[in-house]
């Protein structure tokens, strides 16, 4: 397994991490993900750690923090064999400080998901959403408290617009505090929204992106194309409503293009669309799920090889859409081209 700096950190991460959204199964939204008890979570953990992915992501509303108490349980005697990271942020109950990112709601946040996982660290603590009724000043002032009582190792954030990060990490480079590290983003050959903001800020401000759901909310599994519908036991049928948009036309574009890759690789076309991602700029890891044994061991697949650049290029131009106003006009500029190469 090949192992990046977290950003302008001096955290290694395996570019490959798990997420365990599918562990415990709570509510509608995570119960279609996956329903993994500790048995099964020790079990995937186990193929994790075999094929030396140490990075396990998990967030306080994953199955109302069944899925922390489930990881903690599942890697209990081994807590120094892997990395942690959750988060915390987005609403846990109808209580004032149920949401957001108030000093109250973060150290009782980071309290809670310490008791939940079982361990008296965190090794990466993420925003999960920008909170607009708490400050700059407050949040990271905040995470400067948690990281100097030895709670959390580094912070980053999810989901986040690029002037709040920029906020943010000016008001650590005021007050002396750690900045932001890591980004936990969206981003997939279907979904390349990321690319045209937040990738430059993250290469500027040293935020390293862990990718979630690369196969773009569960469209990329090669299971689905043209005139092949979602198979009856796919999650789609249940978690659409909550999916990032994507054109239909631009979507079988796509995977007519991953399955002529598949074709020519020997590979499949999860392997392919995950391993695409791990050549883009700024990405640390790519956060993997899976609901059994084979789909975990066919998402490992992903790493140690390499597409080669015709494959990258006809993956490139099946996805490629313009950016958004006003990305697209500097895009064309020269001065942009030989400060961002790759996303020109």
């Amino acid at each position: 397994m090949e192992y990046r700096q977290l950003g302008s950190s001096g955290l290694r991460v395996p570019v490959l991490s798990f997420g365990t959204g599918t562990f415990g199964g709570e509510g509608p939204l995570f119960s279609a993900w996956g329903r993994s008890d500790a048995a099964e979570a020790r079990r995937l953990i186990d193929i994790c750690l075999d094929a030396g992915l140490t990075l396990f992501d998990s967030a306080d509303v994953y199955s109302s923090g069944a899925s922390e108490r489930i990881l903690g349980e599942a890697i209990r005697g081994r807590r120094d064999d892997v990395l942690i990271s959750t988060k915390a942020g987005l609403p846990m109950g109808e209580g004032p400080h149920d949401w957001g990112a108030s000093r109250t709601r973060l150290i009782r946040a980071v309290e809670d998901a310490l008791r939940r996982l079982g361990t008296d660290h965190i090794d990466l603590f993420q925003l999960h959403a920008f909170d607009a009724s708490t400050s700059a000043e407050e949040v990271m002032g905040t995470l400067d408290l948690l990281i100097a009582a030895g709670k959390i190792r580094y912070a980053g954030i999810s989901n986040y617009p690029g002037w709040q990060i920029m906020k943010a990490q000016a008001a650590s480079r005021r007050h002396g505090w750690p900045p932001l590290v890591a980004h936990q983003v969206y981003y997939s050959l279907i979904g390349r929204a990321y690319e045209a903001e937040l990738m430059p800020i993250g290469l500027d401000q040293g935020l390293g992106a862990l990718v979630w759901s690369p196969l773009g909310w569960g469209r990329l599994t090669g299971k689905i194309g043209r005139n092949r519908p979602a198979p009856p036991e796919s999650r789609l049928h249940a978690t659409e409503q909550f999916a990032p948009p994507v054109d239909p036309e631009h979507l079988y574009a796509v995977i007519d293009a991953l399955e002529q890759v598949a074709e020519e690789t020997g590979k499949s076309v999860p392997q392919i669309a995950i391993n695409w991602l791990l050549r883009r700029p700024t990405v640390a890891s790519v956060i993997i799920g899976a609901r059994n044994e084979q789909q975990l061991r066919d998402n490992l697949g992903a790493a140690g090889w390499a597409l080669t650049p015709a494959q990258v290029a006809m993956l490139d131009a099946a996805s490629d859409m313009l950016p958004p106003y006003p990305h697209t006009p500097y895009r064309q500029q020269a001065g942009f081209a030989r400060l961002y190469p790759a996303l020109v």
